[in-house]
């Protein structure tokens, strides 16, 4: 897969992207940063009133001191928009009279899904799919959303730790990217070509809501006699009876005497309202629907830009 610089041929890797600061990210901040290798976004923030005078501003500026590297057909920077209070009609109109359009798009902060879907389909219409779509996530049940609704190009994941405004419930960065991949992992439960039983592989077809209905814990390792993991290391699966039992205090010889007999009975140990057997998967389990052939899965993924 090519990298993120590829897009955007007047960067340099590590790609350095100027975050679309409301009141502070205008056209001379936004040219410096693209100047210097990295992408600059335009604060366009809830008023879209003064975007297309910003842009036209960041146009002299490029006029007069040209980024080497910058394609014809987009303009070296981004725009950046909160969605809740952004006018959707007004960035539609400035985007769509540009002969070139911001290479990029910040979408961030939307009321609901619905929104977002929205911004990102306005966009990709206004600039005929030239700028690419960044969604800012925090979560991933944000970035699930996203996945859903806009289909981004490129995420933007901010961790707890980030300045500026974000969710109050948020992971740091360091555990929130990996919980992100293991999106991507939890698909290839779902592949032509795994070791795994269709009981199991049908209770993750079956399972929605990974972030409500998987839970990380040892219950399940317990049961299985897997005892070689370190003090604070646990899998994360689909809730079942073997943890709600848990949880409800019933004895562990009891849930490991139930957890044998489901074993025994083969697929039908995943069975719907009667599921005991381990089924491990990340919390992006909703998103997968099909059985497909890994090759597949990563052309789609690709498509996808998780």
């Amino acid at each position: 897969m090519a990298s993120i610089t590829a897009s955007y041929p007047w960067t340099t890797a590590p790609l350095i992207a100027g975050a679309p600061m409301r009141l502070i990210s205008g056209p001379s901040l936004v040219h410096a940063i693209s100047a210097a290798g990295g992408i600059g976004f335009l604060a366009a923030g809830t008023d879209v009133s003064t975007l297309s005078e910003n842009l036209s501003s960041f146009k002299s500026l490029l006029s007069t001191s040209p980024i080497p590297g910058a394609p014809s057909d987009v303009l070296p920077i981004g725009v950046g928009f909160i969605l809740w209070g952004a006018d959707l009609k007004l960035a539609v109109k400035a985007l769509s009279e540009l002969p070139e359009p911001p290479a990029a798009v910040w979408l961030f902060a939307p009321s609901s899904s619905e929104e977002l879907g929205s911004w990102a389909n306005g966009i990709r219409s206004a600039t005929k799919n030239k700028s690419k779509i960044w969604v800012q996530a925090s979560s991933v049940a944000d970035a699930i959303e996203a996945i859903k609704v806009a289909n981004p190009d490129v995420f933007v994941i901010q961790g707890a730790d980030a300045g500026g405004h974000g969710r109050y419930a948020s992971a740091g960065l360091i555990s929130l990217v990996p919980e992100l991949i293991d999106a991507v992992r939890t698909r290839f439960l779902a592949a032509e070509e795994a070791v795994i039983r269709k009981g199991y592989q049908d209770a993750v077809l079956k399972a929605e809501d990974g972030g409500n209905s998987t839970i990380r814990t040892d219950v399940y390792d317990k049961l299985r006699g897997t005892i070689g993991w370190p003090e604070g290391y646990g899998g994360r699966g689909v809730i079942n009876l073997s943890y709600v039992d848990a949880v409800k205090g019933v004895s562990f010889e009891e849930n490991e005497k139930l957890y044998k007999i489901a074993e025994g009975a083969g697929d039908k140990g995943w069975e719907e309202g009667n599921a005991r057997m381990t089924t491990y998967a990340g919390t992006a389990v909703g998103l997968v629907k099909k059985v497909a052939k890994a090759g597949d899965i990563v052309r789609e993924l690709r498509g996808q830009r998780i």
